[in-house]
């Protein structure tokens, strides 16, 4: 394991592109069989509400963004949408509750089920519910899970300008209680959100400095939401996610790199930019979460042309047993900062007057 220098790293990212490219492609090709990628399908199982301001995120319930609020989702539906995924050609399934912890009750014990569920059709099985315990992330390990997904989202800096109701080292604590199990990490960010290069490089290294590195980095690009305090920024180049990609890959080698949100917005030319410069994950289906997606049919066909196929499920690691139920706890006390950020407060105003507006 390279143990990266800030001053490394940045000069990485600042290689001139097709520079970049190419000692990305060397090292993804010397790390991994270029012509696999793994397929995922993520299933919202409770959309909205969720009481966080991340200012990027549709499903707060402080902002007026559209989306549909739904509870839970239930066991037989999920199992539903999983044969579902699986027969398109997925072989993960990330569920993602829009929570801002998991807390003890009857839809964690539901979300047990849910994982124990799709891990018994020969899936893998990602969640990501906010952040958890160590004893809780201990009972999905029981369960079957095989990956958990807490995203750092930006540098420790920039993060202070999107987020202000939980605090990094929330983000940290949460990867840390998911490395007492074997279940394996799954962290990245978002690109697009008004952060600076320098950001971008420093949550990557503190990804690639993390001893074991994840499994697992989403790379995403920002799609911006109308009612969110991210509305009006631009789109982000695909050359700004060609770049992200390849410094990613060559920061961590035997990573999974994840082209997560924001391919709707890109070309099959600059997706096939991103799988030469060492991307080897996809989400698929028309729909993350909340926000547009490729559906299946485009994706294989774009396959078919690159001479890509998916990878099978548990090609890593070996797929995780499932052990009895254990007893988990609440006992961890996350943070909430004081700081206010001026863009969610306005976000959050013309939330509740779009709702007055609804109502009467």
């Amino acid at each position: 394991m390279q143990n990266w220098t800030y001053e490394e790293l940045l000069s990485v990212y600042n290689t001139p592109l097709l520079e970049l490219i190419y000692k990305a492609a060397t090292v993804h090709r010397e790390n991994h069989d270029a012509s696999k990628v793994q397929v995922s399908t993520l299933l919202s199982i409770k959309t909205g509400g969720c009481p966080e301001d991340c200012g990027y995120c549709p499903q707060a319930a402080r902002y007026h963004t559209g989306i549909e609020k739904n509870d839970l989702m239930s066991v037989e539906q999920v199992k539903k949408a999983a044969k579902e995924a699986k027969d398109n050609g997925s072989s993960r399934l990330c569920m993602g509750a829009a929570w801002r912890n998991v807390k003890e009750g009857k839809d964690f014990d539901a979300v047990v089920d849910m994982v124990r569920a799709v891990n018994e059709l020969d899936m893998e099985v990602c969640c990501t519910l906010g952040m958890i315990t160590e004893s809780q992330a201990k009972r999905l390990e029981h369960a079957g899970l095989f990956a958990y997904n807490h995203n750092l989202d930006s540098s420790e800096e920039y993060y202070k300008e999107v987020i202000s109701t939980r605090g990094y080292e929330d983000r940290l604590k949460t990867i840390d209680n998911v490395r007492k199990t074997n279940i394996t990490v799954c962290s990245g960010g978002i690109i697009g959100m008004g952060e600076k290069a320098e950001d971008r490089v420093k949550m990557l290294l503190t990804l690639a400095n993390m001893n074991p590195t994840p499994e697992s980095v989403p790379i995403n690009a920002l799609v911006a939401v109308e009612g969110t305090p991210l509305e009006d920024q631009q789109k982000t180049p695909i050359w700004d996610v060609v770049r992200m990609i390849a410094t990613t890959r060559i920061a961590l080698p035997k990573t999974q790199v994840r082209l997560s949100a924001g391919r709707t917005d890109m070309s099959n030319e600059g997706q096939a930019l991103c799988f030469m410069a060492g991307a080897s994950s996809i989400f698929a289906g028309d729909k993350l979460l909340t926000t547009p997606n490729p559906d299946f049919v485009s994706d294989m066909e774009l396959f078919k042309i690159l001479g890509l196929s998916p990878k099978d499920p548990f090609a890593d690691k070996c797929k995780p047993e499932i052990k009895e139920d254990i007893p988990s706890s609440s006992d961890e006390k996350w943070s909430r900062p004081a700081h206010q950020i001026e863009k969610n407060l306005v976000a959050t105003e013309k939330g509740k007057e779009a709702r007055k507006a609804v109502k009467s």
